[in-house]
Order: C-alpha cells, then sequence, then structure tokens
C-alpha cells in the first residue's frame, strides 16, 4: 500500500522535476503501473480492505481451532495444552 508521502513524491517527481515515469519507479522501487495509476489519478492515498481474509489451508478447522482455543484458555496454566499439542490433536482428527 503506498503512503501519502511515496504519492507526494511521485507527483512532484514527474510534475515539478520532469521526472519519466521509467525513472521514478526505478527510484522509489515501485512498478511503473503504480506510477501511471498515481499520476492518472488525484488520490492522496490508496487502500484497498478485504471483506474476507481468506484462510485456504485453515478455513474448514477454523471452527475446531476456536473450540479447542477458547477450552484452553479456560483451564489453569498448569493444565494448559502446548500449541504443539493442540496441533497434534488437530491433525490427529483428520
Amino acid at each position: 500500500m503506498l503512503i501519502v508521502e511515496t504519492i507526494a513524491r511521485i507527483r512532484r517527481e514527474h510534475f515539478i522535476k520532469g521526472k519519466t515515469i521509467k525513472e521514478i519507479a526505478r527510484d522509489l522501487k515501485v512498478s511503473r503501473n503504480t506510477v501511471r495509476k498515481v499520476l492518472r489519478s488525484g488520490e492522496t492515498s490508496f487502500e484497498y480492505e478485504r471483506q474476507v481474509q481468506p484462510r485456504p489451508k485453515l478455513g474448514r478447522w477454523a471452527v475446531e481451532l476456536d473450540g479447542l482455543l477458547a477450552a484452553n484458555a479456560a483451564k489453569s496454566a498448569r493444565e494448559q495444552l502446548t500449541l504443539i499439542r493442540i496441533f497434534e490433536e488437530l491433525r490427529g482428527r483428520g
């Protein structure tokens, strides 16, 4: 994600100093497409927020894992399972 200072620097380098898109991309270590996007739009910041965080490997076990962690947190410190034991229990379930 670009911060406001980077966007301002891209615009300053192009419009005031007259640098090319390729030079700006090389100096700031950003993609040329990103530099073009900043120059074409009048935005001062770009943000992208996901609706749902994807969990491809953990997705089907998330409910069971939450249950195990909640049950583990309710136990006293001496009786709590280590994370390795929780992992082994999840692996044993399938």
